[in-house]
């Protein structure tokens, strides 16, 4: 097997993150985060973006023990392109308590859908974000979509602010759930009842079918650590307005960073300050990614 080398500079994840103060309810689910190989075991695709440091399924499950978590949600990663390999491992070696995201190519065979559904996936994801993916034609999504539909899964949608205008038409004409990472990626230094993130509430307003993640305030942010100050009004605006349709997840290992590696413990306790009542905690950790991904078992 071939051996991998991450980027130069790549910043690899915190081993030791802090223990939060915040205790997460009993049942929740960390509803965002990935497996990275190991690169020996589960080769990096050869059409991917960046090489990663290894962040595989007994570290993942070791920080879901150590913030107090129930569960996991495991979103393919760019760099593993289609394979879904090291996810349907991680995925099979949890016992239950972790469902999965896959990436998949138009071509997926009925057999290869089987599998992945077998092993707990309940969606795909289409990645936007051209310096992580190459966007396809619309035809291309669409078809993959008339094959998940019959499963019953989701499709999680990651695109950047600025692609929100472009591909509305598109968005909005999808049949199934749709999970947007991350807010669509808002520019934080704009106001959050500005223009911007105005059409990000319109399309969640207008589009009962859309749930969003108010994930990733260490990529958003230009205050940055430990507190994220400047992105906690832009999820805390969708956490009250859109109390069922919101989830959270840490995006554990962070993959991409370039000005810091968070403290999980830190991102945890962010919680309280999007989600300030146990009612609304309840609904982002624990009621709103059970409903997702382990209704009907």
């Amino acid at each position: 097997m071939a051996a991998f080398t991450s980027d130069p500079g790549w910043l690899c994840w915190d081993p030791a993150p802090s223990k939060p103060r915040f205790v997460p309810p009993p049942g929740a689910v960390d509803a965002h985060c990935h497996v990275f190989g190991p690169g020996d075991v589960f080769p990096y695709a050869p059409e991917r973006k960046y090489t990663p440091c290894d962040a595989g399924k007994a570290e993942l499950f070791a920080l879901r023990d150590h913030l107090g978590f129930a569960r996991n949600v495991i979103v393919q990663a760019t760099c593993h392109g289609a394979d879904n390999r090291a996810l349907i491992d991680a995925l099979r070696s949890a016992d239950g308590r972790a469902r999965g995201v896959a990436t998949v190519r138009d071509t997926v065979s009925d057999a290869e859908l089987a599998e992945l559904d077998a092993a707990g996936v309940r969606g795909v994801r289409f990645n936007f974000v051209r310096r992580l993916a190459d966007p396809k034609p619309d035809a291309y999504y669409r078809a993959i979509i008339d094959r998940i539909a019959p499963l019953g899964w989701h499709v999680v949608l990651y695109f950047e602010a600025a692609d929100l205008e472009e591909r509305w038409d598109f968005f909005t004409s999808l049949p199934t759930t749709v999970v947007v990472d991350h807010m669509g990626r808002p520019d934080v230094t704009r106001p959050v009842d500005g223009p911007e993130f105005g059409r990000f509430l319109r399309l969640m307003e207008e589009h009962p079918n859309v749930v969003s993640k108010v994930t990733c305030p260490e990529r958003l942010s230009k205050s940055g650590p430990p507190h994220y100050a400047d992105v906690v009004p832009f999820a805390r605006t969708l956490v009250e307005r859109f109390p069922g349709r919101v989830l959270w997840g840490t995006d554990w290992p962070h993959p991409n960073m370039t000005s810091h590696m968070p403290d999980e413990g830190n991102l945890l306790d962010m919680v309280p300050l999007i989600a300030p009542t146990p009612a609304l905690r309840q609904s982002l950790l624990v009621d709103n990614p059970i409903r997702l991904y382990w209704a009907g078992g």
